[in-house]
């Protein structure tokens, strides 16, 4: 009677050892399946440096009146893809700031940076990200030379014939300029956001 107690409790112990191997396989066989879907998550999208984001200016911000305490609000207008997937949808709205400005002086007109610290979906979710409104100007928004304050009148001589030399007044820009003005950009103003590093994306909004 002993030795069959005995058997039952090895043979109980044996099947509950076989259960717990049994789901413990299963388990790790749905951890590899979860994976490479955790792994695309977490991984995401890299939108790369030099990338162009279309968006229309939220507010007006001018040299004048603006400084790197405003936060400045622009509104992304059509969806941006890869491929076939929507990494910025429109109404993404973009925050930044006026990094550097630089005010009107004789000669030149006032200028400003503006830097693009992170994005917000349309459901509220916000990725953080480095980039800037792109001018051709190396991101600068002002800073042309302004125009001359005088023309002068300076003769300039060309041959004609038999060596006879004719002249023509020619106005031409005089030593001084005008004073620099300030420079603001309009509320609806179509602008482009470069990105100076990559952005990464690991959130889309589902259809």
């Amino acid at each position: 009677m002993l030795d069959k107690r005995i058997k039952n409790i090895i043979y109980n112990t044996g099947m509950k050892k076989i259960l717990i191997l049994i789901c413990a396989i299963f388990l790790l066989s749905c951890l590899v399946q979860a994976e490479p879907e955790l792994a695309r998550d977490y991984d995401g999208i890299e939108v790369p440096t030099g990338s162009f984001i279309p968006v229309l200016s939220l507010q007006d911000f001018s040299t004048a009146y603006s400084d790197s305490t405003n936060e400045l609000k622009f509104v992304c207008y059509n969806n941006v893809y890869e491929f076939e997937t929507v990494i910025i949808p429109k109404g993404t709205v973009f925050y930044g700031f006026i990094e550097k400005k630089n005010e009107p002086v004789i000669g030149t007109h006032a200028s400003m940076v503006v830097r693009i610290t992170k994005l917000v979906y349309p459901d509220g979710f916000s990725i953080p990200m480095v980039g800037y409104i792109y001018t051709t100007n190396g991101n600068l928004i002002g800073g042309q030379m302004t125009a001359p304050e005088v023309y002068d009148k300076v003769p300039h001589y060309h041959k004609h014939i038999a060596r006879h030399f004719l002249g023509v007044q020619q106005y031409v820009p005089g030593a001084t300029r005008k004073m620099g003005e300030h420079v603001t950009v309009a509320s609806g103003a179509n602008l482009l956001i470069v990105l100076t590093k990559p952005l990464y994306i690991t959130h889309t909004l589902s259809n």
